[in-house]
């Protein structure tokens, strides 16, 4: 069993505009000689590996407002991020972009990595080297080589975003499971610490999972970066761990052994993130799917399947008598 595939509505090279494509084809100096379709990922556009005829290697994606509107904003906002990231970070190199505006093609192009998603299901070995290079990129960019002006604090995000239990009681979405229903009240108070639980100063990618990683004979990549924030070093790796485990890989509680940052960390902190982390993920699968993105919503509830279970063992929910809660529960975490 490995969940869902993480996959959106690809579009070739040739269905590019030819506007789009000459621009690219001018840059390169030469014309495209082959283009191959990358799989993996949501963004429904371009990403492509392109081969030009002067012998010239790189990736491209290319987003416009159709069928996503949202898209083009996260390529530019991508674009803004890896143009900020240190020459020691392992990500490929932005080497251009091209943007028509407001709803428009946008275009990045990055230098041509020679390496493959992680294996699915998870291998332990690979799986031991993705989370090596995960503490190692968290080191190199701490603190954030990129201020609050360009990417937002973990702490917004979870404000703008990671309030899934608290919205759920707000507006009961059909389809919720009996647990989440059960526990609503438990459950929005604990996501209320996370904010405060995750703060930190590290530049962190906040969207790891195989299909934004590339693997080479020595090395590991994190790719599309347009969802970083500043906050915890522990959180890619504590964010990871629902897709790890439906792509068959460890239980979250064995994944987060591995990683020295989350062995370090405040166990309680880690459990309020894991509280919001399961709120967004069940709220967002209960959604209608954005137009152009078919299975975000399925590899959502899959994931939140996963993080709802991974919340109770950590909290003990179901096996507390209904007379500790909620303060006896809540008190666990308000020394955070």
């Amino acid at each position: 069993m490995t969940g869902p595939a993480a996959s959106g509505q690809r579009i070739a090279w040739e269905e590019l505009p030819e506007g789009v494509r000459a621009a690219i084809q001018g840059w390169l100096g030469s014309p495209v000689a082959s283009a191959e379709t990358q799989p993996g990922g949501f963004s429904p556009g371009v990403a492509s590996r392109l081969v030009a005829e002067n012998g010239r290697r790189v990736f491209v994606k290319a987003v416009s407002a159709v069928p996503n509107r949202d898209a083009p904003r996260f390529h530019r906002r991508e674009a803004t991020i890896a143009a900020a990231l240190p020459e020691s970070a392992p990500v490929p190199r932005l080497l251009w972009t091209y943007d028509e505006g407001g709803d428009g093609w946008v275009v990045l192009v990055f230098e041509d990595v020679e390496g493959r998603h992680p294996a699915i299901p998870w291998q332990p070995d690979e799986l031991d080297r993705v989370v090596e290079a995960l503490e190692t990129l968290a080191e190199s960019l701490t603190p954030s080589p990129v201020g609050p002006d360009v990417v937002r604090t973990v702490e917004t995000w979870l404000m703008q975003n990671g309030q899934g239990w608290n919205r759920m009681m707000e507006d009961p979405l059909p389809g919720r499971d009996e647990w989440s229903t059960r526990f609503a009240v438990e459950l929005a108070q604990l996501e209320g610490q996370a904010p405060a639980a995750a703060r930190g100063d590290t530049l962190v990618h906040f969207d790891t999972r195989a299909d934004n990683l590339l693997v080479t004979d020595d090395k590991v990549y994190v790719v599309d970066w347009p969802h970083a924030v500043i906050g915890q070093p522990w959180l890619d790796v504590v964010g990871m761990a629902p897709s790890v485990a439906m792509q068959g890989g460890p239980p979250p509680e064995e994944l987060l052994k591995r990683s020295a940052s989350a062995r370090a960390a405040n166990p309680d902190h880690i459990t309020a993130f894991i509280a919001a982390l399961a709120g967004y993920f069940t709220f967002q699968s209960l959604l209608p799917p954005p137009p152009g993105l078919p299975t975000l919503r399925r590899f959502q509830g899959a994931q939140g399947d996963i993080a709802r279970r991974w919340l109770d063992e950590r909290t003990g929910l179901s096996k507390l008598p209904p007379a500790s809660r909620p303060d006896g529960f809540v008190q666990r975490f308000r020394g955070m």
